[in-house]
This record gives C-alpha cells, structure tokens and sequence, in this order.
C-alpha cells in the first residue's frame, strides 16, 4: 500500500478522504443537511444570537474541523461527518445572513452563492486537473474539496428558502421538488452513462435544499407551513440517528482513482 509522508503525517496515497457513496452515505448526508438548518435556526434564532454571530459560531467550528479533517492520516467517519454538519450549520446561518441581513434576498443570494460555488469547481479542475471526490487524498486536494462542500451547502440553504418562501412551493412543496430531481439524478446514474461526477456533484448540492425545507417544515410555525417542533429536539433526534448509522452501518474509505 503507497503511503505519502507530508510533515510528520503519513496519507495512504491509495486511498481517497471521503466515504464510498453508497446509500448510507446518502441518507447520512440528509439526515446531517437537515440538522444543519434546525441546528443553525436553534442558535441563531431560538437563542436569539442572530445571524452573524451564529455564523461566526459555526465558522470557528467548521475551521476546527476541517483542519482536523485534513490533518488526519486517512479516512474516519467520525471526523468526516462532524466536519460535513460543519458545513451545514455555517452554510445556513451565512446563507440566512446574505439573504435577510445583507437585503439581498433569497434570488440574490443564490444567485451569488452558485456563481461562488461554480467558480470553487473551475479552480480547483484546472489546478488539479479533476474534481472527483475519489481524489481527494491530500490536503491540497481536501482544500479546494472542503471550500466547494462549504459553498454547496450554504447554496443549498439559499436555494431552498428561495423555493419555499420566493416561488410559493411552501415547505412540503419545496421537499417533493428536490426529492424529485434527487430520484432523476439516481435514475441517470442507473441507466445512463452520463459523467459520474457531474452525478454525485448534483446529488450533493440537492441534498442540501432538501434538507432546508425539511429543516424548516419540522421547527417553522403552523402558520407559517411548519410543525413547529423545538428546534433543539428535532437537532437531538436527527444527531442521534446520524450517530447510529455510523456506529451500526460500515463505513470504508473510497477508492482512489488513477
């Protein structure tokens, strides 16, 4: 097995950062969208710590993490799904504070958040020459991964809100739109041979939406479309069900490609 010595750190060079992308995986990945919007609205909203502050909360979380992510010698579950809620919970609260504090609105910040994210995926395609997530198993290509996962997750938070609340689909709307592309975008992965990472790229960045409406359908006011179930109860339930399809399911590195 290739082993690539960076500092005092060994990375197995045949082995990728991130899990195999099986439905675990995806159902982990919801399920960690989801407590990310309740989780992100349970401190800057219940607790009433706004917008910024919660954001800079959870940025000093996401930075924790991802550098402990990255200076880790291969994969583990663990530190990988503690960093993707990370992303989740700062990726809604920034998304919240460009959308309502900044005034520029749910269009004007998902508009600005996928041009960001775009731009992540040139630069690191034409610095690295590929942006498969099976390559990811150095710090210089979990860098530009992390920047790109951070941008998709607070488009996602934008996106869905702006298909809630803007478009009119309300919450449960909202939820059967995206939960329609992700079924589209299995059924091209089944039976079509269209670029697996343009797939798994798209699949990622609808999970998140998905996730926000859902988020916002459990702890939003009956009146306003919700169920208005305690933000922190909901973040509880959906923590301890991540935490057993980690401790219960197997997870393995995924595969390096060459």
């Amino acid at each position: 097995m290739q082993e690539k010595i960076m500092g005092n750190t060994v990375f197995d060079n045949t082995l990728s950062k991130v899990p195999e992308l099986t439905l675990v995986f995806w159902t982990i990945k919801i399920a960690a969208t989801t407590l990310g919007e309740t989780g992100g609205d349970a401190v800057s909203m219940s607790m009433n710590l706004g917008y910024l502050v919660g954001t800079v909360i959870f940025a000093t979380i996401f930075l924790v993490a991802v550098t402990i992510q990255v200076k880790a010698p291969r994969f583990h579950p663990v530190i990988y799904w503690v960093t993707i809620v990370a992303t989740t919970t700062v990726g809604t609260t920034l998304a919240d504070f460009a959308d309502r504090s900044l005034g520029i609105g749910y269009t004007g910040g998902s508009t600005l958040l996928l041009i960001l994210l775009l731009t992540s995926l040139a630069i690191w395609h034409r610095k690295l020459g590929s942006i498969s997530v099976s390559t990811v198993s150095n710090p210089k290509t979990e860098m530009y991964y992390w920047v790109t996962i951070m941008f998709s997750q607070t488009l996602g938070t934008a996106l869905g809100d702006w298909t809630a609340d803007s478009a009119g689909f309300g919450y449960g709307g909202s939820a059967i739109i995206f939960g329609v592309l992700l079924a589209v975008v299995a059924a091209l992965y089944i039976w079509t041979k269209i670029s697996r990472i343009f797939l798994f790229w798209a699949a990622f960045i609808l999970t998140r939406p998905l996730g926000a409406v859902v988020g916002d359908f459990l702890d939003k006011p009956r009146d306003h479309g919700g169920l208005a179930l305690s933000r922190y109860t909901a973040s509880a339930a959906l923590l301890v069900f991540m935490v057993a399809c980690i401790l219960i399911f197997p997870h393995r590195a995924a595969r390096k490609a060459h």
